[in-house]
């Protein structure tokens, strides 16, 4: 009844009824221990829309947008490498292998580590960042306290100012340059098996 209700009268997004599904799957299985209850109640079915991409000509609007190098040079990580924003976020200092051009993952999503490129461009923005603003280690994007990385809710809030400052149509997202990086390389010829490793993906 609380699930039609979700559906009915609230309505619901399927990735929210899905969660109580699992919240409540969760109680009568393991808390109460009473799983038949809950044994016949399904998983809604969730869209699979196709993300946005940005065209080169937005990425470099958007780009030009940035008026701080810290943020600037976020972004920037985002589409040449396709990291995601958790992964970003916790980058430290030493991460950045100058000598390999190369940048070290740490715990990705799974635990798993990985190394994904530094592109010369990249190298040269990270660098400009980093004379400007003088990180103190060991975070390479330090939030407030500096001993802290820096938050994934600021960094949601300095793509939706870039965004209006950009004039873009389409929501400004590390995701959405995520997603840019990966369809960019697709498009250039890069092998699809390349690009799995890359995003750090289990599954092709």
């Amino acid at each position: 009844e609380y699930l039609l209700h979700l559906s009915r009268d609230r309505h619901a997004a399927p990735r929210t009824l899905n969660q109580v599904v699992a919240a409540l799957r969760f109680l009568y299985e393991t808390t109460l221990e009473r799983p038949w209850l809950v044994a016949q109640i399904p998983y809604a079915r969730q869209d699979d829309p196709l993300p946005n991409v940005l065209s080169r000509e937005e990425v470099t609007q958007l780009l030009a947008a940035v008026r701080r190098p810290k943020y600037r040079a976020i972004l920037m990580l985002a589409y040449a490498t396709g990291l995601r924003v958790s992964e970003i976020t916790h980058l430290q200092l030493d991460d950045v292998d100058e000598g390999r051009m190369m940048i070290w993952v740490r715990s990705g999503k799974g635990q798993r580590d990985r190394f994904v490129m530094l592109s010369p461009v990249l190298l040269e923005e990270l660098r400009a960042y980093r004379e400007a603003e003088q990180p103190p280690g060991p975070w390479l994007f330090p939030g407030y306290p500096a001993d802290r990385p820096i938050t994934r809710q600021s960094v949601g809030k300095v793509c939706r100012l870039v965004r209006e400052d950009a004039g873009l149509g389409k929501p400004a997202t590390l995701r959405l340059m995520r997603h840019t990086f990966a369809t960019h390389l697709y498009d250039g010829g890069t092998d699809i098996r390349t690009i799995q490793a890359l995003l750090g993906h289990r599954s092709l």
